[in-house]
């Protein structure tokens, strides 16, 4: 594997940077919001569907979620919410776009010793702006040979990526913290893929399954790539 790889890309939130935490806050925050008309955890749960079944429309994001966290007030409201409670919800989706970029640990160190032997790569999903706002924030944006603001993270879209990059999955490597986004679809197509594990992963991109595979990696931490390479 040591010689094959010239590619790595890696996932942006939640393995560059924190992420999920602000997205659980502002939950938090929203359901609190609409107690008066159902048990906080059940508002989650319609959120949560409300997020599933736009999933397709919106993609992944602030926006979206914002979209869905609106919609979800008119349904659990019967369509009876006031402006006020729909500006607030608004403003908790304001906020979210604000959060300031918290690098993970290790990453610049890791970035560091990788950076003129390899091409890197983010590849994440999300909205573009907000992304770009946040890798621009970061400070990382040097270290990186290729952006790319994916819509999807299935083999389709790796197998696109690639060709974009032109690179043979064989040489490519992928480190990200969803086995369902960032591992799953990378190994099917070929390509390395090692998961960092975070505290906190999305109902939707959490997997339970063991994983073995002879082109993956289960790191602790994002400096554990450099023992592989």
């Amino acid at each position: 594997m040591n010689n094959a790889i010239i590619t790595i890309a890696f996932d942006a939130d939640d393995t560059l940077w924190i992420n999920e935490p602000y997205f659980q806050e502002a939950e938090k925050e929203f359901c609190v919001l609409l107690e008066d008309y159902l048990p906080q955890h059940s508002v989650s749960q319609e959120l949560f569907k409300t997020e599933m079944k736009n999933l397709h429309l919106y993609g992944y994001g602030v926006k979206g979620f914002m979209l869905c966290m609106i919609e979800t007030v008119s349904k659990v409201s019967n369509n009876t919410a006031s402006l006020e409670l729909i500006n607030k919800t608004i403003e908790i989706g304001h906020d979210l776009l604000q959060k300031p970029v918290e690098l993970l640990d290790g990453v610049t160190e890791t970035l560091e010793k990788l950076k003129g032997k390899y091409r890197l790569v983010v590849a994440t999903k999300g909205d573009l702006l907000d992304q770009e706002r946040k890798l621009k924030k970061s400070g990382l944006q040097d270290y990186f040979h290729h952006i790319e603001i994916m819509s999807d993270k299935k083999e389709s879209d790796y197998q696109k990526l690639l060709k974009h990059l032109d690179c043979k999955p064989e040489n490519f490597l992928m480190l990200g913290n969803s086995v369902k986004s960032d591992i799953l679809p990378v190994l099917e197509i070929g390509g390395f893929a090692a998961h960092i594990p975070y505290h906190m992963t999305w109902s939707h991109e959490q997997h339970d399954l063991n994983l073995e595979h002879p082109n993956f990696m289960e790191l602790e931490n994002i400096i554990g790539i450099l023992g592989y390479l």
